[in-house]
């Protein structure tokens, strides 16, 4: 199984998910955020960047995220994205409809792009349904796994930016289920630790091996 590193803020939401046992056995290295530009990480295969961290800590400590993804290494990042670290990165902001389920003919908006990735072996559609907080418009190179009904990205998968993969996603589980609110982001987070620790990240891996 892939060595899993999530970055630590040490706030409610966090300390729920991260310690809760089901996904605490996937995880190898909790490093408190303060810590991180000290930590080495040599050692992991998977970085989980979570939603709600300090942003003058992710901006100071986002040239040693890239430099790990550089190393042919996998970066995960939770939520929405306002401030330019990523690679390529182009985040627009969109207002939240927190109520779209209670509307007539009610549409969450997401679509399923590519879904032969194998992603969809491990998360649905609806685990990935409860609101989006805004959009990316990825490089085209990007392969989208989740899109809103105009085409903006909600989850897309990156090879070709730099030396790694990331897995980007405006989608905030992590804060979700550790507020104790959301059911999907359970089961989007059942899934997601089952597919980065053990499954193939995508089609192109699939094909090669």
């Amino acid at each position: 199984m892939r060595k899993i590193a999530v970055i630590y803020s040490g706030h409610a939401s966090h300390f729920r998910t991260f310690h809760e046992p089901k996904y605490a056995q996937f995880i190898d290295k909790l490093i408190y955020f303060p810590d991180f530009a000290e930590t080495n990480l040599s050692p992991y295969d998977v970085l989980i960047v979570p939603s709600q961290l300090n942003s003058n800590l992710l901006l100071q400590n986002a040239k040693k995220i890239r430099d790990f993804a550089d190393e042919g290494k996998t970066v995960i990042a939770f939520g929405p994205q306002p401030w330019q670290w990523l690679p390529n990165q182009n985040w627009e902001e969109r207002t939240t409809n927190f109520w779209w389920w209670i509307e007539e003919n009610a549409d969450s908006g997401l679509r399923v792009q590519n879904a032969q990735q194998p992603f969809f072996e491990y998360i649905t559609l609806e685990d990935c349904t409860w609101h989006q907080h805004g959009v990316f418009w990825p490089p085209a190179h990007a392969t989208t796994l989740v899109s809103t009904i105009d085409g903006g990205s909600v989850l897309y998968i990156d090879e070709q930016s730099t030396k790694g993969t990331w897995i980007i996603t405006t989608l905030d589980p992590d804060y979700h289920f550790g507020s104790y609110f959301m059911p999907a982001t359970e089961r989007f987070l059942d899934g997601m630790f089952q597919w980065i620790s053990k499954g193939d990240i995508t089609k192109k891996i699939l094909e090669h091996c």
